[in-house]
């Protein structure tokens, strides 16, 4: 029928007394699962013990909830791990599997099932169903004032800018320095990716910092997200602030992989894309947030917008390296300008400078003219990144 599944979980695990039977049972459903991916939504929902077995159940699901005190998920019990207890790190927690990526939501019985109705009605149906789109209430021209003043924290801006604020965040406890999540554009539903520098709580004061770099898994977060989008011919928007890759021994080891998975999502997804960037746009890492070359339809910039190869700066000390500070601080100004918004619009990089109260109505007009878009692709059975 095509219609999305949600499954609500609260079992013990395989019956012992059937023992290959049971085992065979959960293969049927993995199988079913996988034949639907990307062609259904399927939402789980953990509300008492989701263990062994029924843990792979969640994750071929494309979102998963979880109730904050009494749900357990785990591969391993917990018991059996060495070193692990509930004093410490229960592994099995819904904070540990939200922080490590494996959950979207967390909260108590109520919120759960309400954040479950509230993104089953921002999804399509299915992958040739259209009813992800309403009637506006919004005013499609609406002035965004101080938008600026939500870039740190794009959750605050992509609020701002879609109707009736209405923003439902994905993977909230992981990866935070990337936020995913849909917003709803002229009645739409539209993906959104988006880099962030802080995060405030609800009342507006800042709880934590980050570099303005991408890390191996906030690539891996929004690669995820991106394909999932795709899937389901839903548009994407993203909001770039970065200026490199996190440089620490412990993301080399992933950072080039997880970047080509975010630069393939990007490339290979066919629906509109349009991106703008609020911030820096600096380095190789830019060009993986959604950038023209590697397929962004339309892209915009914010006035003070910093689009090139690094910090002003970092570069200046390269550049007057062994000069005064005078010279270097004169290199910096001319490196800023090379890098500004305005050179990059005059090279054709940039579509429009957009000032940001204008956003909304600048993004929900380069969605609608996006809205017939085809693509034509080599032939191919799939791409190997």
């Amino acid at each position: 029928m095509g219609a999305p599944v949600i499954g609500l979980i609260d079992c013990a695990g395989l019956r012992l007394q059937e023992a290959t039977d049971a085992l065979n049972g959960f293969g049927r459903i993995y199988a079913k699962q996988s034949m639907a991916s990307g062609v259904i939504p399927q939402i789980t929902a953990i509300f008492g013990n989701c263990g062994g077995g029924l843990a792979v159940l969640s994750s071929l699901s494309d979102f998963t909830f979880m109730e904050e005190k009494n749900a357990k998920l785990f591969v391993n019990s917990p018991n059996a791990l060495d070193g692990n207890y509930a004093e410490k790190c229960d592994t099995a927690s819904a904070a540990y599997q939200s922080e490590a990526g494996n959950v979207d939501f967390v909260g108590d019985e109520a919120s759960v099932f309400v954040n479950i109705r509230q993104l089953v009605t921002m999804l399509p149906a299915n992958n040739e169903d259209d009813a992800s789109y309403e009637e506006c209430t919004d005013d499609l021209n609406r002035v965004c004032e101080n938008l600026e003043n939500g870039a740190a924290d794009p959750a605050y801006a992509l609020a701002a800018i879609s109707d009736n604020a209405t923003f439902f965040e994905t993977k909230k406890d992981y990866a935070k320095a990337i936020v995913t999540g849909f917003i709803k554009l002229n009645g739409m539903t539209v993906g959104a990716v988006a880099n962030r520098t802080e995060l405030f709580d609800e009342e507006g004061n800042s709880v934590e910092k980050f570099d303005g770099v991408l890390c191996p898994g906030c690539a891996g977060k929004a690669a995820d997200f991106i394909n999932f989008c795709d899937a389901f011919d839903i548009p994407v928007l993203t909001l770039t602030n970065v200026k490199g890759f996190k440089a620490t021994t412990c993301a080399e080891k992933k950072i080039a992989k997880a970047v080509a998975r975010l630069t393939y999502a990007y490339a290979n997804a066919t629906v509109p894309k349009v991106t703008v960037v609020t911030g820096n746009a600096l380095g190789s890492a830019s060009i993986s947030m959604g950038s023209k070359a590697i397929g962004a339809d339309l892209y915009y910039a914010w006035p003070n917008a910093q689009i090139g190869m690094m910090d002003s700066g970092l570069a200046a000390k390269i550049i007057a390296e062994d000069s005064s500070s005078e010279a270097v601080s004169k290199a910096a100004t001319e490196y800023a300008a090379i890098q500004s918004s305005q050179s990059a619009a005059a090279r054709g990089v940039v579509d429009a400078i957009i000032e940001p109260a204008d956003t909304r109505k600048y993004v929900i007009a380069a969605f609608e003219m996006l809205f017939t878009k085809r693509e034509d692709r080599p032939a191919k059975k799939h791409g190997t990144v």
